[in-house]
C-alpha cells in the first residue's frame, strides 16, 4: 500500500461529533461550504482536499484505496477517532471505501450522487481540454474561460474547473490540482470501492436528472450497504448540493441527527 499523503483540512464548528466532508473530481474543500455551514451549529465539520486536489499534497500514485488511507491519516492527525462522513461524487467513493475498510471509524455515511460501481470514461473531453490550455501564455481567467467554451459549454462547469487556476509567479498560470497525474490515472478513479459490506446507517442522495445513480445500481448498493436509505432530489442534476442547497442540507442534517446520532 502506498504511503498516505498529507491532506489540507479546514475545521469549523465545535460540536462533540465530527463530520468529514469530501469533494468530487477537480474540486476542493470549498465546494461543500454550504452544507458545512448548515452543520456547524451541531457538529465539528472537517472539510478535506483529496490528494492531488486543492491545497493537499501531490503524488504520482492515486486510486480509491490510497485516497481512503489519506483520510484516515488526516483523522489521526486531528485526533478524530470516529466521525460521520459525507462525500460527493469521487468523494463519495472515497467515503464508501473508508467505511468499508475502516468501519470502526465511521458513524453514519452519506453518499451524494455516486454508486459503488465502475463508471465509464465520462470526463475525457474535460481532461483533454484542460491539458490543451497553454498556461504559460495565458493572460487571464477570462481568456481561459473563452478557450474552454467550445469543449465545455456549461458556464457553471467552466467556472468550477477554473477555480483550480492559480498565478505562477508574475507571468503565467498553473493548475493547483495535479492535472497530469489525474489524467494519467483517471481509470483508477473510475473503479468501484471494495465489495465488502458496511453495516452502518448509509444514505444515498440522488439528483433526479443525473445519470450517476441508475435504477440498476440499487442492487449492488443494497448488497454493500444493507442499512441503506435512499432519497432523490427532484429536478436536480449531479451538482445537487449546489443546485438545491436547502433541500440537500435538510436531508443531511435530518439523517445525521436522527435517533440522537449527533
Amino acid at each position: 500500500m502506498p504511503r498516505a499523503v498529507q491532506l489540507h483540512t479546514e475545521v469549523s464548528g465545535s460540536g462533540p461529533v465530527s463530520v468529514v466532508l469530501l469533494h468530487g473530481l477537480f474540486g476542493s474543500a470549498s465546494n461543500l461550504m454550504s452544507v458545512a455551514r448548515s452543520l456547524e451549529s451541531h457538529f465539528t465539520v472537517v472539510r478535506m482536499d483529496l490528494r492531488n486536489h486543492g491545497k493537499s499534497a501531490h503524488s504520482d500514485q492515486m486510486d480509491i484505496p490510497v485516497m481512503a488511507e489519506d483520510v484516515i491519516a488526516a483523522m489521526d492527525v486531528l485526533e478524530i477517532p470516529r466521525a460521520h462522513f459525507l462525500g460527493h461524487s469521487l468523494g463519495g467513493k472515497v467515503a464508501m471505501q473508508v467505511a468499508i475498510t475502516h468501519p470502526e471509524r465511521v458513524k453514519r455515511l452519506i453518499v451524494a450522487d455516486i454508486a459503488p460501481v465502475r463508471y465509464g470514461r465520462g470526463h475525457d473531453a474535460i481532461i483533454t481540454s484542460l491539458l490543451a490550455l497553454e498556461l504559460r501564455s495565458l493572460k487571464n481567467r477570462e481568456q481561459a474561460d473563452q478557450l474552454l467554451t467550445k469543449s465545455v459549454p456549461e458556464v457553471a462547469i467552466r467556472q468550477f474547473l477554473l477555480k483550480n487556476l492559480m498565478r505562477d509567479g508574475k507571468d503565467g498560470w498553473a493548475w493547483r490540482m495535479n492535472l497530469p497525474v489525474i489524467a494519467e490515472l483517471y481509470d483508477n478513479l473510475r473503479d468501484a470501492p471494495s465489495a465488502e459490506p458496511f453495516d452502518g446507517p448509509t444514505l444515498f442522495i440522488r439528483g433526479e436528472l443525473s445519470g450517476y445513480i441508475r435504477d440498476e445500481n440499487r442492487a449492488p448498493m443494497m448488497r454493500q450497504f444493507p442499512n441503506m436509505y435512499f432519497e432523490t432530489i427532484a429536478n436536480a442534476g449531479h451538482w445537487l448540493h449546489a443546485e438545491y442547497p436547502l433541500i440537500f442540507n435538510g436531508l443531511v442534517n435530518e439523517f445525521l441527527r436522527a435517533d440522537g446520532a449527533a
